[in-house]
């Protein structure tokens, strides 16, 4: 059966790629974007472009209107209670470093922060540097040989010392589904925070923060088919007063003379200056987007590709798949290949993946290699990709071996 994808044209970034011969297998690191956001985009400096909540004119009453609609849409999608649990930010990174200052005041040397193996520099390195500056414990979750935490060993590692809990929902590099929920409660029980850096996961599957019962969830515009330069941060309400504002400037002030100040609480108190409105807005219309798209369709046809994408990957010798990913993408190696020689090859055929560590430099060290290609999938690919895709490797593996 051929996969094609019906959402394919709803993307002019793709179909401008297709025409200069490019094959776009990149969407775990940007995602292109449909029609509808780059019309909002355009739409809104069209229309007059203004700064928001600190206006009374009318393009500032509408920035403003349409900046908190796209925060009441955000919260929906999350499935959090309230949209005064959404904090806009400038990416999932902005969104950790956020919360590993805001909430440093919590710590006491001796503590424990408990993350995975398979953390991305953002979820890791924000952690680490708070570890060091307060001499407090930095505790890493083993991996089972499939790629997930091992609970079992959590359960041992996760202990009354444990002050915060940071983990992915689905690693960027293995493509696994992390077991976030028991992870959550296990950190609950010791009354430690819980941090889950949803950034891959918020694209796969529609989300229920409240259900899933993490006090912070982040994730980031960019990979959600919405600008870059937005991020998104959901707090559970009291979990965000532990938060202390890490920003200082306009709009997060409450009142200040040259001496003393009060400041706003979340949302607006964790958003200081002027915030990404045009991106902000164009999110909104990503997830009203999003949100008309069948989504058992858009997951049958994502998870058809990435079958077909695995199947080829194993049947090409020596190719070492990193650990045995279930969605979206799959990481790889080469026997006796370097995966900058073999991502420069596919470059020069106009196939566009990622190589390296993926952000990811200690996971790839235990799993025993310097770096490794990745091919990562998203609504608009099709079948035709892969055979480009496959046809490519094919050729460069020739030459290089």
């Amino acid at each position: 059966m051929s996969l094609t994808s019906p959402w394919r044209a709803d993307f002019p970034g793709i179909l401008a790629l297709e025409s200069e011969g490019q094959t776009y297998l990149d969407s775990a690191a940007t995602a292109q974007k449909p029609q509808a956001v780059l019309d909002a985009l355009l739409g809104y400096y069209q229309a007059g472009a203004a700064n928001v909540h600190r206006a009374q004119h009318v393009p500032g009453e509408r920035a403003t209107r349409a900046f908190e609609d796209s925060r009441h849409k955000v919260a929906r999608w999350l499935n959090a209670a309230s949209a005064e649990e959404i904090v806009f930010t400038r990416g999932a990174t902005e969104s950790l470093n956020l919360l590993a200052y805001g909430l440093e005041h919590l710590f006491v040397a001796g503590d424990e922060i408990v993350i995975s193996a398979a953390e991305h520099h953002a979820n890791l390195l924000p952690w680490q540097q708070l570890a060091q500056r307060k001499s407090l414990k930095l505790v890493i979750l083993p991996l089972t040989a499939a790629g997930d935490v091992d609970l079992q060993q959590a359960t041992a590692l996760v202990s009354p010392r444990t002050r915060l809990l940071a983990v992915s929902q689905l690693s960027n590099v293995l493509g696994r589904w992390q077991p976030t929920t028991e992870l959550v409660n296990l950190a609950r029980a010791f009354g430690a925070l819980s941090v889950v850096d949803g950034a891959q996961g918020a694209v796969h599957a529609r989300q229920a923060v409240q259900a899933l019962g993490c006090d912070f969830y982040a994730c980031s515009s960019h990979k959600l088919y919405g600008p870059d330069g937005v991020g998104l941060l959901y707090g559970r309400r009291e979990a965000l007063q532990h938060l202390r504002h890490w920003q200082l400037g306009g709009e997060m002030v409450r009142q200040t003379d040259y001496h003393t100040s009060s400041f706003r609480p979340a949302p607006l108190g964790l958003e200081a200056g002027t915030p990404p409105v045009s991106g902000v807005i164009a999110l909104g219309a990503a997830l009203d987007y999003l949100g008309r798209l069948d989504s058992n369709a858009v997951d049958q046809h994502e998870q058809a590709l990435h079958q077909r994408l695995l199947a080829g990957l194993r049947q090409r010798d020596g190719v070492r798949l990193l650990g045995e990913p279930r969605i979206a993408l799959a990481c790889f190696s080469v026997d006796g290949v370097h995966s900058g020689d073999l991502a420069h090859l596919l470059t020069d055929q106009g196939i566009a993946v990622r190589a390296g560590h993926h952000c990811a430099m200690p996971l790839l060290q235990r799993l025993g290699v310097a770096g490794a290609i990745r091919v990562s999938l998203a609504l608009y690919n099709d079948e035709a990709d892969l055979r480009r895709f496959f046809e490519a490797l094919d050729k460069a593996l020739e030459l290089l071996r």
